[in-house]
């Protein structure tokens, strides 16, 4: 019997080591497990960081590219602003000199039909009479009328100046 009773201290000595053995496996298994989740959670943290580097550096790129924009469509208002504020003060100023008769509107008439235009003289130039071409002068009403439709037309070629110019800033 003394050797059947040693018996049972080796079987519970060897269950004893095998599963201290498993558990130290698993032991071995949950550290290194965790250590990789570890690792992954790092690197998913550098490049998590990585990315809102990228994103904020993107944001201020496109913030400064805004402010060029705006600085540059601002100047281009300005520009047009005072394109227009010219062009208005030069009409204004040919119409009171037209009012004032300091300046006459006058057609160029078409030499050739000469029996329809009878003899209107020439507009007189700062050194005398003009030998030359045979120009009416235009009723100053009729000349007013034709200095607003220009300055119709100016504002609107300056508007479409303006706005060509706005899309080639907004394009570019």
């Amino acid at each position: 019997m003394p050797v059947f009773g040693l018996m049972p201290w080796r079987v519970i000595g060897i269950v004893v080591l095998v599963g201290s053995s498993a558990a130290m496996a698993w032991n071995f298994q949950d550290w290194r497990y965790g250590r990789q989740l570890a690792e992954q959670a790092r690197s998913n943290s550098e490049t998590l960081n990585q990315l809102t580097q990228a994103n904020a550096i993107q944001q201020r790129l496109e913030h400064d590219k805004r402010l060029i924009l705006e600085r540059q469509l601002s100047a281009s208002e300005q520009n047009h602003y005072r394109v227009l504020s010219d062009a208005q003060r030069n009409q204004a100023r040919l119409r009171d000199r037209l009012a004032t008769a300091d300046v006459r509107l006058s057609v160029l008439l078409d030499a050739t039909d000469t029996p329809s235009i009878g003899s209107v003289p020439a507009a007189p130039g700062p050194g005398g009479m003009v030998h030359g071409a045979i120009r009416a002068r235009l009723d100053p009403a009729h000349a007013q009328r034709i200095i607003a439709i220009t300055d119709i037309g100016d504002r609107g070629l300056i508007a479409l100046q303006a706005c060509q110019a706005y899309i080639r800033t907004l394009t570019r």
